[in-house]
């Protein structure tokens, strides 16, 4: 292949990676604007109700991972948990974690919503898309930051917020359906503390990694979580 070439693969990849989370977020402000999580609906019910706008909005029929809506105590469960169905209270947070795929490429993008007026829950609120502009941020200002050190950048700017993290890792690989993976979860696909490799380089078929954030903070003493996830070094 060549260099020019195979830069115009990068940037069709690029472009459809950043297309496929443009239109998540447009699902989601539609979600958000037609208020289909919402107190008095089941978890289970919230998620084939995006399902279903997903489909009408995109024609959207695949997920590459299972669609989540979480809410309450379920809010501190991580991804591989299946708990029962819950209605979502008139004071809960409540979170929504989906994978749809847009024209062959991963979309991962999750937002968490408040209802009442609990300060705790609503300093959550603020403090994940906060937290997620710092590791962001620390992610661009080292060219060469490790899996292990973003995670530990992650790590410490919630301990600093009053939360700690609710699953393993800090965010994964994300491209084509399916994504480069190495025999499952290994770490180099994953942003955590044993992955030791640079964030920024090529996957075994050469071509560029990208990178999703996710963000799970829980607060086990008051009893919810929260979530918060998006492309980090794209868009």
């Amino acid at each position: 292949m060549t260099d020019a070439a195979t830069g115009a693969e990068e940037a069709r990849r690029v472009a459809g990676l950043v297309a496929a989370q443009e239109k998540a977020i447009a699902l989601f402000a539609e979600v958000e604007a037609r208020g289909l999580v919402a107190p008095g609906v089941g978890e289970r019910e919230a998620s084939d109700r995006i399902r279903d706008l997903a489909n009408d909005m995109f024609g959207t029929t695949k997920h590459w991972h299972k669609r989540i809506v979480r809410s309450g105590p379920n809010s501190l469960l991580p991804y591989r948990e299946n708990p029962p169905d819950r209605i979502i209270g008139e004071d809960d947070v409540a979170f929504a974690d989906f994978g749809p795929i847009f024209e062959e490429y991963e979309a991962d993008f999750g937002r968490t919503y408040v209802f009442g007026d609990d300060p705790d829950k609503h300093r959550l609120l603020a403090d994940l898309p906060r937290v997620f502009d710092a590791g962001r941020a620390a992610f661009a200002a080292d060219p060469d930051i490790t899996g292990k050190q973003l995670h530990a950048e992650v790590e410490r700017l919630a301990a600093e917020a009053g939360w700690t993290l609710g699953i393993w890792h800090a965010g994964h690989l994300v491209g084509e359906f399916p994504h480069e993976t190495n025999d499952g979860a290994k770490t180099e696909s994953y942003i955590t503390p044993d992955n030791d490799n640079p964030l920024r380089r090529t996957d075994r078929r050469g071509r560029v990694c990208h990178w999703i954030l996710e963000l799970h903070f829980v607060d086990e003493r008051r009893g919810f979580g929260g979530f918060y996830e998006q492309l980090l070094d794209l868009a």
